[in-house]
């Protein structure tokens, strides 16, 4: 079991398993209360293990700049950071009506809505027993949620980062595509790369490389994905794909 995590999870997955299978051809912004409950749960039963706990949230159910026509990227990403920090206020709301302390924190000031992010007030909340969420990316555009994640858990000095996916690991080809696709148990960041498999974005693997930081891809739509990732041991661990320096 890790002692501390973060957890990235996508916009796009709190619209349930059919809008995140959708990959562009999205419905409509939306969440599915199902899902939104059971990553709750599952998040708040980790911490309740005695776990830290923190996330960083997409906004893809809102806005994906990579489908924008036209606009400017950074304008496009200053408005997926917008996404994620109302994806942000929505799931602490869902933590606060099971109980949870939580805090939405971003690298700048929204009025009221959440905390401006700082290492040393992060960890203090999070040993008060706090579940931290990070939205608002880095602030600056052209980084994406994945990068964000692996800054944020080299700051905080985390165990591991968790990637949540729509496949329950790494592949040597896209399992929906290709069933016959070979999923791996373990891989090296630069195995990652040399592959060419794309799961994570590149950025983020150079930060997990450099920093020592483990990463496991799951299955977010498997049966307890999140409490098995975080917490079943490397030794037991069964589903998803460990990524090492």
């Amino acid at each position: 079991m890790f002692a501390n995590v973060i957890i990235k999870i996508s916009g796009e997955a709190l619209q349930g398993v059919k809008a995140m299978n959708a990959g562009d051809d999205m419905l409509y912004p939306s969440y599915n209360d199902e899902m939104v409950e059971s990553i709750v749960a599952e998040i708040i039963a980790c911490k309740q293990a005695g776990v830290n706990v923190s996330m960083v949230i997409g906004g893809g159910n809102y806005w994906r700049g990579r489908s924008a026509r036209g606009i400017n990227r950074a304008k496009a990403d200053q408005i997926g950071m917008l996404a994620t920090i109302m994806n942000g206020v929505y799931l602490s709301e869902s933590f606060r009506l099971r109980g949870a302390e939580v805090v939405v924190m971003t690298p700048f000031t929204v009025g009221t809505f959440t905390r401006p992010f700082e290492v040393a007030k992060a960890v203090r909340l999070m040993e008060s027993g706090a579940i931290l969420i990070f939205a608002g990316g880095s602030g600056l555009p052209f980084f994406s949620t994945d990068t964000i994640a692996a800054v944020r858990g080299a700051e905080l000095s985390v165990d591991a980062v968790l990637f949540a996916k729509n496949v329950d690991g790494v592949y040597d080809a896209d399992p929906k595509e290709h069933p016959g696709a070979k999923r791996f148990d373990r891989l090296t960041y630069d195995e990652v790369i040399k592959r060419d498999l794309r799961v994570i974005d590149i950025a983020a693997m150079e930060i997990c490389k450099e920093y020592g930081l483990k990463s496991i891809v799951f299955g977010l739509f498997e049966r307890n994905g999140i409490t098995n990732a975080v917490l079943r041991s490397d030794k037991n661990y069964q589903t998803g794909t460990i990524i090492t320096r």
